[in-house]
C-alpha cells in the first residue's frame, strides 16, 4: 500500500507557491531541488518544501491538491503557517550532499 502526499514548494523569497501531489515525497522534492524536471518549479527556483500532507487514498490526495490550487494565495499562506510558521525547509537533512 502506498502513501500519497500533497505538498507545497516555494523559493527563498516566498514569491511563488507550487502545489503538487506524489507517491514518493523524498524523490519528488529531490527532483525539484536538482531541477531534474524542467518546468514551472525549475523556472522559478522552487526548491524549498514548506508544507505536506499524507494520505493512503490517491483520490483524496488528488482532490486535496485541486482544492489547494483553487485557493487564494492568502489561504495557502495560512495553511503553510499553521504547520510551518517559520517557513523552514521541511526536507532539510533528507539528502546527504
Amino acid at each position: 500500500m502506498h502513501d500519497y502526499y500533497v505538498y507545497i514548494m516555494t523559493n527563498k523569497k516566498h514569491g511563488v507557491l507550487y502545489t503538487g501531489v506524489t507517491n514518493d515525497l523524498k524523490r519528488r522534492v529531490y527532483e525539484h531541488k536538482k531541477k531534474i524536471t524542467h518546468g514551472f518549479t525549475s523556472k522559478y527556483n522552487l526548491d524549498k518544501l514548506v508544507y505536506f500532507d499524507q494520505t493512503p487514498d490517491v483520490t483524496a490526495a488528488i482532490a486535496r491538491e485541486k482544492q489547494i490550487k483553487g485557493w487564494l494565495r492568502i489561504k495557502k499562506i495560512a495553511l503553510i503557517e499553521a504547520m510551518n510558521p517559520s517557513w523552514r525547509d521541511l526536507s532539510e537533512g533528507w539528502y546527504a550532499e
